[in-house]
């Protein structure tokens, strides 16, 4: 049993992690029609900006402020110079985000160096709960509470605000929305701007949950990012959420009991879904919550 609950606890914190990223890439995707590579380095940028702020501030809720001001702020640019130009030619966001994902990891190279870097718990973090005999870690269960609280955020700011139903409008037809007057491109950027943000604190949330971050992980997170919006469905939050958790939870559990097929499980998974729901667990065309 605490083997058990314990895989559990790992699994469903990864998957939030990973929900983090896939969150942002989804509401990109079903807004803006977008396929964004660099989304993986707005991650591994927030991880690394985050692990330096922190240790060099010693406040952790610091680091995760600057991590995100840092990540949106590189949204900005990505959005306004490299992904604007291309919209609507998926061919070309598939190039050129590549190649923003490419510069991006390796411009952490130069700032950090090539070399992985540790990056400690925060004090207040540190050690573990322990009911019954099971020992569950501090900062999972923090990953956890923070996962679930931001999905309840967005859930809310999708299907209780003006904005939110504007996103929606825009999900379904973007030239109606147009056409009645509300600012699309205005709309695009904030959206780009919120996935920013979620990659970014995403990867501050990694650092200390993995112990050590490289440059690399942004493509490899990326990667895992896309499988979870293809398996819970192009453009649909819910659908992310669900997907995360299934990715994440079974993960864990096929790397402990099976750690040589742990590397093609979600490459497995994908093609399940696929097979029997092309368009994912909850992907239906227009969906966004």
């Amino acid at each position: 049993m605490e083997v058990f609950i314990n895989l559990l606890v790992n699994g469903v914190s990864t998957g939030l992690l990973i929900f983090l990223l896939a969150a942002g890439l989804t509401l990109i995707f079903g807004l803006m029609s977008v396929l964004n590579f660099a989304h993986g380095g707005l991650f591994v940028w927030g991880a690394f900006s985050g692990a330096w702020i922190f240790k060099e501030t010693n406040s952790f809720l610091l680091a995760i402020a600057g991590a995100i001001a840092i990540g949106m702020a590189l949204g900005w640019v990505l959005e306004r110079f490299l992904i604007r130009p291309v919209y609507g030619n998926h061919v070309r966001q598939l190039l050129i985000t590549l190649g923003g994902m490419l510069v991006l990891s390796e411009s952490i190279k130069i700032l950090w160096g090539p070399n992985p870097i540790r990056v400690n718990l925060p004090g207040w973090l540190e050690g573990s709960y322990q009911f019954d005999g099971i020992i569950i870690i501090k900062y999972r269960v923090f990953v956890i509470v923070v996962g679930l609280l931001l999905y309840l955020a967005l859930w809310l700011l999708l299907s209780r605000t003006q904005i939110g139903l504007m996103i929606r409008a825009g999900v379904l037809d973007k030239e109606m929305v147009q056409a009645l007057g509300i600012n699309v491109k205005g709309l695009f950027t904030f959206v780009f701007l919120l996935g920013a943000a979620l990659a970014a604190l995403g990867g501050a949330l990694l650092a200390p949950y993995s112990g050590v971050v490289f440059a690399e992980m942004g493509m490899q997170y990326a990667i895992l990012a896309f499988i979870v919006v293809i398996i819970g469905g192009m453009g649909s939050l819910q659908g992310s959420a669900l997907a995360s958790l299934i990715v994440g939870v079974a993960g864990a559990f096929m790397a402990y009991y099976m750690p040589d097929l742990s590397l093609a499980l979600n490459m497995l998974l994908l093609a399940i879904v696929l097979l029997v729901k092309p368009t994912g667990l909850l992907g239906e065309k227009g969906s966004a919550v």
